[in-house]
């Protein structure tokens, strides 16, 4: 009996050994991620910012000041060892979030977290990431430079990762029980293709058609013009586009493919945006040019950006980078500064494929084209590499088939994106960091193809502009609205709208710029725009502010960056107030009558009218597109701002009526009806959660990348703002990176971002700047002249070469 205790005890040892060390589903290794030299506990340390580091392949020392926001300050003596050193610090601070981006770009989620990412990884691959990528990476490597800083970049971050001991490593590699691989050149470019797609624009084609088939072309036409009532554009309405010789692309005798899909696939957040502006000169109090950028991303932790300062003898560039990308994104330099917002433009277009029998060919132009195929193996954590055959016609990939959201046998759907026609996007930043004038800023544009954006300028030479940057197809009237026949040529994009007549603007008589994601230009431009959700609300607060007064300080920077007014309620709830029959208000709702009444249209935090409103306005939203509920029919209804115009203008339209009533509604019944719900819901709310201050009901967070990980993430963010607002902030993103520079000589400047320099969850640096970002505050930017430490320098770390 003693043995089989004895064997008994052995084999039970092994077990647990074996069970602490082996990650079952989504459960860690939990003997590995709490062992106390290796684990964990590890993590919960600050990070080392100070002594010698020694990396290979450095040419000369690097200085490395970090002041107290943790901000490294690198002084390089070349290009190579400035960004090599870039990616040193960025894999040192940040790895586990850039590494893990660029596996969700590439679709290689599965290799680390399972079968339960399968369907992901199959949807990216299919969406032409990685193609895109390979394409990028081939246009970057035709220039000499571009290619050599990539590459030294990656040399930076693999130092870093060699110098690893399995304890130090982040904390979520030990979650998931994995380790970081190389990095390399393509990762740069899916982690741009990753910001490409976050920001690809227009892509309503499928539900377009759709409705369109449902609903027909007057009527189309009504719920989605191309211009609404009102517009405000990005280029003021004056400019003179006579210059324009290259015409647009005419119309063929074409017709949409009236096709039906049930589920497309997952789209970028269309709330995603930005703002950015700048006013010359003569607008501002100091007499120096001052520019603004904020973009509005999701609230993530590890935050989206990484602050830098990045200079060598030749250049001296500071501000926001993305983990993964060279240089600074929206920053300035001793001359000039520079801010992006998304220009939402419609550069994604899908073409039905006909195919014959076995799909290895596609019809085009009465004849028969070769069909390429790209077999994708999508490695799982613990199961067998599940093989997808992705088709390529000229257009793009046939994303829909017969084996992926699609039941035709012989027909697919194929995506024409710029984002796979690869383009030198790292260039444009590279140039912009060492830019020195309007010239410099405009030739750095040239190499930037997607996601399109509104690049905003300030110099100390005194001027300012902005210009919608991307490479745009120039489109025939109406192309894209709709799914187009795959096999006329006539359907293809016939060329690109010249660089030089994208649309611009320099030192416009009113002496400022600005963008947040409104339509770029109004119907005089001379190529087509179409609307494709364009905002209409946080555009007009903010021309209308710069309009209000002759002079504008770093203060009212600030104040407009914070704004909290609400156009949107402001527009549409008065008049629903006024023409909503309130004789059968209950005494619950009568109350929530007079609260809405008597809000100011203010998203302050302790206010309750924006719960209100935005109750009552998701719920009214819902109910006049009730039309639009279809089953398996990927179909969207139509953008807020029209949906106001019908409801203040079209009261008695068809499409107020509730299609499940055998009453005729009216927008006016719509209103009663919406508010009665509206409170229900809110009386609900308030039983469960607690007070219905806009705060409470909005709930912002910074939502770790991992979901699954609330103790990395901060719940409860005070803070107003919402939707359609300057200050963007809504449940989960928002202003990603509030800066403010004034273009003195050298430039000065502030900023803050919601999170941390770090990346690590037991780091003080992990999310220190959300409350001083919640409550409006800024710090300011240390922008060091030289590689002398000043007061602001807490600590010093020197990289030397390898002997």
């Amino acid at each position: 009996m003693k043995y089989f205790k004895l064997i008994l005890s052995f084999v039970l040892t092994v077990a647990i050994f074996y069970a602490l060390n082996t990650k079952f589903g989504s459960i860690p290794p939990i003997g590995k991620f709490l062992n106390p030299y290796s684990g964990v506990w590890q993590n919960e340390t600050d990070e080392a910012i100070s002594g010698d580091i020694t990396i290979p392949e450095l040419q000369d020392k690097v200085t490395v000041h970090y002041d107290a926001q943790l901000i490294p300050h690198v002084f390089a003596q070349n290009e190579l060892d400035l960004y090599r050193t870039q990616g040193y610090l960025t894999a040192k601070h940040r790895l586990w979030q850039m590494e893990f981006q660029t596996y969700a770009a590439a679709g290689r989620l599965s290799e680390i977290i399972g079968e339960g990412a399968l369907n992901y990884d199959r949807q990216e691959r299919r969406r032409g990431m990685g193609y895109g990528a390979e394409q990028a990476l081939l246009k970057m490597n035709e220039d000499k430079r571009t290619s050599a800083i990539t590459k030294a970049y990656a040399d930076g971050v693999n130092s870093y990762i060699n110098q690893l001991d399995p304890k130090n490593l982040p904390v979520e590699y030990k979650l998931l029980d994995y380790k970081p691989e190389a990095w390399t050149q393509k990762k740069t470019a899916l982690l741009l293709m990753y910001m490409t797609k976050m920001l690809a624009g227009g892509d309503e084609d499928m539900e377009n058609t759709n409705a369109l088939r449902l609903f027909g072309k007057e009527r189309f036409d009504l719920l989605f013009p191309d211009f609404f009532d009102i517009t405000d554009p990005i280029i003021p309405k004056e400019t003179d586009w006579s210059f324009i010789d290259v015409p647009q692309t005419p119309t063929p005798n074409s017709e949409p493919v009236l096709d039906s899909i049930a589920e497309t696939i997952d789209k970028p957040d269309p709330n995603y945006g930005s703002n950015n502006w700048a006013v010359s000169g003569e607008k501002s109090a100091t007499g120096h040019p001052i520019l603004a950028n904020d973009p509005h991303l999701g609230l993530n932790l590890p935050s989206i950006w990484f602050i830098m300062q990045l200079s060598t003898p030749n250049h001296n560039a500071f501000g926001a980078t993305l983990p993964g990308a060279l240089a600074v994104i929206s920053g300035f330099n001793q001359y000039i500064s520079w801010g992006e917002t998304n220009a939402t433009r419609d550069v994604i277009d899908w073409y039905k494929i006909d195919f014959n029998d076995d799909r290895t060919q596609y019809k085009f132009d009465d004849q028969w084209r070769d069909v390429s195929v790209r077999v994708e193996d999508i490695k799982i954590k613990g199961k067998e590499t599940y093989k997808d055959s992705v088709l390529y016609t000229h257009h793009g990939p046939v994303v829909y088939d017969k084996n992926f959201k699609s039941d035709q046998e012989r027909a697919g759907y194929a995506m024409k994106w710029v984002g796979h026609i690869g383009g030198n996007n790292q260039k444009t930043f590279l140039d912009l960091n060492k830019s020195k004038n309007y010239t410099d800023y405009v030739e750095a544009l040239s190499n930037y193809t997607a996601p399109a954006q509104n690049f905003v300028f300030a110099s100390t030479e005194g001027d300012i502009a902005i210009w919608i940057q991307g490479l745009l197809p120039n489109k025939w009237e109406g192309q894209g609205k709709f799914v187009m026949d795959g096999s006329k040529s006539e359907n293809d994009w016939q060329s690109y709208i010249p660089q030089a007549y994208n649309a611009h603007t320099k030192n416009p008589e009113r002496g400022f710029v600005s963008s947040a994601n409104q339509s770029p230009v109004d119907e005089a431009y001379p190529y087509f725009v179409f609307n494709d959700g364009y905002e209409t609300y946080r555009n007009r607060v903010i021309n209308d502010f710069f309009n209000s007064k002759d002079k504008f300080s770093i203060q009212d920077f600030k104040d407009l960056h914070n704004n909290n007014y609400n156009l949107k309620a402001a527009e549409l709830m008065p008049y629903m107030l006024e023409n909503m029959d309130v004789s059968s208000l209950t005494p619950k709702e009568k109350e929530f009558f007079d609260i809405a009444k008597a809000w100011q249209y203010n998203n302050d935090m302790g206010e309750i009218g924006p719960s209100i409103w935005s109750a009552w306005w998701s719920i009214l939203y819902t109910m006049v597109w009730d039309e639009f509920d279809v089953n398996d029919t990927a179909i969207d209804p139509p953008f807020t701002y029209q949906t106001i115009y019908l409801l203040k203008t079209k009261g008695d339209d068809a499409f107020m009526d509730i299609i499940e009533t055998p009453e005729t509604e009216t927008a006016k019944d719509l209103f009663k009806l919406s508010f009665s719900k509206a409170v229900e819901k809110l009386n609900t709310w308030k039983a469960e959660n607690g007070d219905l201050n806009w705060v409470n009901y909005k709930g912002t967070y910074a939502g770790h990348l991992l979901q699954a990980l609330p103790a990395f993430s901060r719940f409860d963010i005070p803070i107003g703002g919402g939707k359609n607002i300057v200050n963007a902030t809504s449940e989960n993103w928002g202003p990603s990176w509030r800066m403010i520079v004034e273009m003195t000589s050298p430039p000065t400047a502030i900023g803050i971002y919601p999170g941390g320099q770090s990346g690590n969850p037991g780091s003080k640096y992990y999310d220190n700047f959300i409350d001083d970002w919640a409550a409006g505050k800024y710090h300011s930017l240390n922008f060091l002249q030289s590689s002398t430490a000043t007061d602001a320098i807490i600590s010093t770390q020197t990289l030397t070469p390898s002997k």
